[in-house]
């Protein structure tokens, strides 16, 4: 507890220096910079039918959409810098024998304040927050809602740039919530049946990089996360990435992927005993999920750098 308690004051006591570190002077002879605003939305739609009629070899009709959207808005003011992200996707399979199911469910919310505290160095503040639209089921079996779960975290930290386009976070002192609004939810994602929120405390660290060439481009974001409270060797992992190429001005294709290991949210697994019986149980586990999309894409005012 004294070691938190030192790297608390010493994070706060940095922030101080470096917002006073600019001399009186230059601050009286230079005008007052304005705020410079870069903002812009990306939207991606893909559509698919599958009608059968006495088809001999079987099959059953469907309908398939995937939505996804990503709005941003960063400002530029003199040494201090904004950026804000919000990533809203969603997509179904509506299959004529077996009913509708959601394909992709996500709804994420990123915003970085920093202060330039040297090149390509940044005191900064990062906030996240995750969640999902809709009901989810594994085997008819209910597995998420809006809300449960949802995750929200603030750090406190560095970051550092050391090329364009590279950003790394590290924020040691990381604040994190895990809220399930839904009681018989909530053993799976760590919480008590009567605990709406779970509270922890460590170390984050968060990679973002892009890459555009013509017209092909990737991101991907890495967050490791290490709670200092409850086994911090169990690291955490959350890894997205997104890529889109244009086929033309108008359709594009976009390849989108999601790895998560949380040792508190459980999965469903089998087991087949040698004798023939079959175990049900629940344990932690690596998830990944791939979305593959060709579809209608266009992006409104200005393009993410």
């Amino acid at each position: 507890m004294k070691r938190l308690l030192l790297a608390v004051c010493a994070i706060f006591t940095t922030f101080a220096l470096f917002a006073q570190a600019a001399p009186a002077a230059d601050s009286a002879a230079a005008a007052k910079p304005k705020a410079e605003w870069k903002k812009g939305i990306s939207t991606t739609i893909g559509f698919s039918q599958l009608s059968l009629t006495n088809w001999a070899a079987g099959g059953a009709g469907q309908l398939t959409l995937n939505t996804y959207a990503d709005f941003f808005a960063d400002m530029t003011k003199g040494r201090f810098l904004w950026t804000n992200e919000l990533q809203a996707g969603y997509g179904f399979i509506q299959s004529f024998d077996t009913g509708y199911k959601k394909s992709d469910d996500r709804l994420i919310f990123d915003s970085k304040f920093g202060y330039k505290a040297a090149e390509k160095l940044y005191l900064s503040t990062v906030f996240n927050f995750r969640t999902q639209f809709a009901r989810g089921f594994t085997n008819d079996e209910v597995v998420s809602n809006i809300f449960a779960p949802a995750y929200a975290t603030l750090g406190l930290g560095i970051d550092y740039t050391p090329v364009k386009n590279v950003s790394i976070n590290f924020a040691p002192l990381t604040g994190k919530v895990t809220m399930v609004n839904e009681p018989e939810l909530r053993y799976r994602y760590g919480n008590a049946y009567d605990q709406f929120a779970r509270f922890e405390l460590g170390a984050q660290l968060k990679v973002d990089a892009k890459l555009e060439v013509e017209n092909f481009k990737v991101g991907t974001t890495v967050v490791v996360f290490s709670d200092y409270l409850n086994k911090p060797q169990n690291l955490k992992i959350n890894w997205d990435v997104n890529a889109e190429a244009k086929i033309s001005k108008f359709f594009s294709v976009t390849l989108r992927t999601n790895m998560i290991y949380d040792d508190n949210i459980l999965l469903n697994k089998t087991k087949y005993l040698p004798n023939g019986d079959i175990l049900e149980y629940q344990a932690a586990g690596v998830q990944f999920k791939e979305l593959f999309t060709i579809g209608f894409s266009y992006t409104f005012g200005q393009k993410k750098k």
